[in-house]
Order: C-alpha cells, then structure tokens, then sequence
C-alpha cells in the first residue's frame, strides 16, 4: 500500500476510533481529551501501531491551527451579556492569575528538577494558563450549569489567558536562548500582544460580522466565509507581533453576537470544527510523547501537578479575584478547581525544542504529564465538585430543537420544537393555553403522524408541537411546557414561593414581619437583594435574611425581576 493510502487509512481509522472512544466518557466519566491523547499514545512508536512522529515542527503547526479554530468556535458561542460579570475577573485571571500561578509553580521546579531560576520559571509559564479546549469541552461535555459569573469568567478566562503564557514563555526562551532584548523591548512585547490582540480581533471581528450579515450566499459557504476571516485576523495580529489566539476569540465574538440568518449556518459547522480540532490535535501530541521517556519524569512531573492544581492555582485565584471583585468562597474555590490544562501547554512546551534550548526535552515530558494529571483529577471530578460547591442552577426548559425561518434580517421568527411531558398540559384544549401573543402553533405531531391544530385539539403527554415565534416569546413559553419534575427541581432550588423584584421592602417587611432599617423601606426587593449580593448578581445568588434564603431566580439586565423564598430546613 503506497504512502498516500497509508496516510488516509491511517488518519481515518484514528479519528473514527475517537468519536467511536467518545461514548466511554459518558459510560466511565472519562474527560474526552484523555480519552484522544490514549489513542495518540497507543498510535505512537511505543504503541501498538508504532508510528514513528518525532516531528516538533509539524506537531507546532498542527497546535495553531487547532487552537485557532478552538478558539474561534469557543467566541462565536460566548455571548457579551456574560461579559457583565465576567469580563473584569477574567481579565484579572488571564494576566495576573497567569503571572501568579507560572511564578509559585516555576520557584518550585526550579527546587524539583535542580535548574537555574530561568529555566524553572520556563517551566512554569508553559503550565501556567488554563486550556481553552479543555475548559469548554468539559464544560459542555459533562451537563453542568454553572451560574452565570462563574460560568462566564471560565470561558472569557480560557479564551484570553494565552497571550500572557505566551509572552511569558517567548521571552524566558529568549534569555536562555542569548536572543532576548532590553527591558523596554520586552514590555513592548507585551503591550503588543495585547493591543494588537484587542484592536484587530474587534475591529476585523465587527467587519467580518457586518460582511457575513451582507453578504447572499449559499448555506454552506457562510462557516467557509467566517473561518477564512478568523485565519485573516489571526495571521495579520500574529505578523505585526500581536497575540493571534487573542484575536481569533474576539473575532468569534464580534462575528457570533451580530444577529442574522448566516450564524444558523455558521455554528453547527464549526461545532464539528472544533471537535474535529480538538481530536486531531490531541491525537498529534499523543503520538508526539514517547511514553517509555515520559516514565522518568512521572514522580517530579506528579509532584509539579499537585502543587499546581493544590497551591498554585487556588492562591493565584485568591489574589486575583477576591479582594477586587464580589465572589464568594465557594465560587473562589471551583474557580481554582476548574484551572485545566490541556493543549495549550503541550504546544507552547513545544516552544523550546523550535528554539533550540538546552534540555528541552525536559519541558515537553513535564508538560504533558500535568496536563495529564490536570485532566485525570479536575476533569473527572468536575461535575461532583460543582455540585458539592453548590454553584450550579437548574437547567431551565428549552425547545428540544429550533431554527430561524430566515424571514427578517433582524428579529427574526424562528421555529421551536417541543415535547409535551407537562401532566399539567394532558388533555388541555390548544385554546385555553397562554401563549404569547405573537407565537402560534403551526403544526402537531403525535404518534408519528402530522395533525393540523385546531382550537378545540387536545394535548396528549408525549406530543410533539412546532410553534413559530420570536425569541423574545421564549421565556413565556419555557414556562407553558416545564415538565413536572423540572418544576419540582426548580422549586427546590429557587424555593416554592416567588416575589415580584419590583416589590417595595416597606411591603415585603409587613407581609411578612421583618425588620428594616430605615434606608431600606423605600427600595425594591431586587435592589435590596442586589445590595446584599454586593453588586453585579446573576441567577442563582442568594442571601440568608431573618432566617428566610431569598433567591435570584430571574433577571432582565442588571435588574432582578424574581426573588424565590427558600426556607431552612
């Protein structure tokens, strides 16, 4: 078999065992970027396949390009409302986490492995920052519904914190390299890594978004568009000496929070992007390791990690986030758990060997056995610790399926599928139900079979309903078709009654005979609630108030419209 046929066996039999190997996560818990790098290892030289890949060089381009179309994907599903609570804690993470967290790590390396202060602090700059990949593929991957500043600071922190990894890791390969310039040089460095990241991702982001929103094209063609315009912006930030990751996740941003018909087009082809991304890149980097050499690192490497994932990182999170910003304890604590490594330290290990310093090997076996270590303990325990932590909120209903009708350029109605399982709607006459006033059904499905509703047509528990609507209708009709054990799992969470925000705290007080001071009889509940949060609250915060936990349980903006009353128990 010539090398060409090799080459397609090969790859495709790899890829497929990947997405065939997806289902042991679900069955064992098993984050899935483990699961991908066992099949590198196992297709490695010392494998069962045997495959000879010693090439850095390739393995370092292979990196970018996945990390690029990660990144890409991870902003064009970010939307800016998260940035209301998340962007400033992020930012303090991306830079001053990151510069924390490689400093603690590379003092005790330079301790572990006997080398200069340098090259222990390489060490540590290469595991320094959170993965993107990781962080959104458990994220998504494992079901868990994080509240919404928690939820949002993970993701903008994964998406921006490589820049300073990287300036941190060019410069220190540099000075061990003889290559480094003078102080002024290097703070420019950085200040180009960010203003250039910043500046072109916005700004060809925005244009990119306005191009696609203009252009008539066909479906297929629009996910083409915006990924040629994600590899402009990042090759152009990455020529002029800007962080082109940086870049490539804003772009994503600016292009997924301009609404339109063509991200209906765009999002589910780059979902498959980024998966097939993530199981190419972590399958390159499994074949790249030589498990026989990683053995002699796997004590220290053990030790590193523990320090990391134990010390480094949680007090990296302390001193970042919690003298400046309202989280609270248990936030903080699954914050610093959720610090996963996982590509991005493997391809910035790769850095050193390109740039020829001495014993490089050293860095790219450390490497990848934290990030082993890091996916092996946070990711498995992801989930439990959320839950432990309590700073997870139910999943709210939402339609099993929708889809815009391409009608309007703006507003645009869309098509919602849901399913009866409501035993409050069994049997319920269509017309007797609260829909919205501009939402109706437009057709039923029941037993395989289409019906046309009318009027008088009753529901049966198991029904399928399409309703065209806009998504302003949403929330009323996620309320109309939330299924009974949903409405238990909310009740238990958000407490069985539910006060109006607008409510004064004169009448919440007498209804319920609480004590006020005087500043506080003249404002709403949901400002009386958003004072004692601290600032900033999202769904899920509560507070403990006359024996009484009173519970965000919904908001427009920065406005809390709900309060639910949780009583001890």
């Amino acid at each position: 078999m010539d090398s060409i046929n090799t080459l397609f066996l090969l790859t495709g039999s790899l890829i497929a065992l990947s997405v065939v190997a997806s289902r042991l996560s679900s069955l064992f818990g098993l984050p899935l970027l483990v699961i991908f790098l066992a099949l590198g290892m196992l297709a490695g030289e010392d494998g069962i396949l045997g495959i000879e890949f010693d090439s850095y060089g390739l393995a370092f381009i292979i990196g970018h390009l996945a990390l690029a179309m990660i990144l890409l994907d991870g902003g064009l599903r970010t939307r800016l409302k998260t940035f209301r609570v998340g962007l400033k804690p992020a930012l303090s993470l991306a830079t001053l986490g990151v510069f924390i967290t490689s400093g603690i790590v590379g003092v005790f390396a330079t301790w572990l492995f006997d080398l200069t202060l340098v090259q222990g602090l390489l060490v540590g700059a290469i595991v320094g920052s959170t993965d993107a990949a990781a962080v959104f593929s458990m994220l998504r991957g494992q079901g868990v519904n994080l509240n919404e500043r928690v939820g949002a600071t993970l993701e903008i922190e994964s998406g921006t914190n490589d820049p300073m990894a990287i300036f941190l890791t060019i410069t220190l390969v540099e000075i061990l390299t003889g290559d480094v310039g003078s102080p002024a040089d290097t703070l420019w460095l950085f200040f180009q890594q960010f203003a250039l990241g910043l500046a072109i991702g916005i700004g060809g982001g925005w244009l990119s978004g306005k191009l696609l929103r203009w252009l008539d094209l066909a479906p297929g063609l629009y996910s083409l568009l915006a990924l040629a315009l994600g590899f402009c912006v990042f090759g152009l930030t990455s020529a002029l000496g800007g962080s082109g990751f940086l870049a490539i996740y804003l772009a994503g941003l600016m292009i997924g929070n301009q609404p339109g018909r063509h991200l209906s087009f765009i999002l589910p082809v780059h979902d498959g992007l980024a998966w097939l991304s993530q199981i190419g890149l972590f399958l390159v980097l499994g074949m790249l390791v030589t498990p026989t050499e990683m053995i002699d690192y796997a004590l220290p490497g053990a030790l590193l990690a523990i320090v990391l994932i134990f010390v480094a990182r949680p007090l990296a999170v302390v001193l970042a986030i919690k003298p400046m910003f309202s989280f609270r304890w248990k936030e903080v604590w699954f914050i610093s758990w959720v610090g996963l490594r996982g590509a991005v330290p493997i391809v910035l290990a790769i850095f050193p060997v390109v740039g020829g310093v001495e014993n490089a090997a050293l860095y790219f076996n450390v490497a990848f056995f934290v990030v082993l270590m890091s996916l092996m303990t946070q990711g498995t325990t992801l989930s439990l610790v959320a839950s432990w932590l309590r700073v997870t909120v139910p999943w709210r209903v939402e339609p099993d399926r929708r889809g815009p009708l391409g009608v309007l350029p703006e507003n645009d109605y869309e098509m919602f599928i849901y399913r009866v399982d409501n035993e409050a709607l069994e049997d319920a006459p269509i017309r007797l139900l609260r829909f919205p006033s501009g939402a109706l059904i437009s057709a039923l499905f029941r037993n395989h079979a289409m019906l046309h509703p009318k009027g008088s047509t009753r529901l049966r528990l198991g029904d399928l309903l399409c309703v065209i609507g806009r998504p302003g209708d949403l929330p009323a009709l996620n309320r109309l078709f939330n299924g009974d054990a949903r409405l238990k799992r909310e009740r238990a969470f958000f407490g069985t009654f539910t006060l109006d925000g607008e409510a004064m705290m004169a009448d919440v007080a007498s209804a319920y005979g609480l004590t006020l001071s005087p500043g506080e009889r003249d404002i709403t509940l949901g400002e009386f609630v958003s004072l004692r949060v601290g600032g900033h609250p999202v769904i899920g915060d509560d507070i403990d108030w006359h024996g009484i936990q009173w519970v965000v349980s919904d908001m427009e903006g920065h406005r809390v419209t709900k309060v639910g009353l949780r009583l001890y128990h």
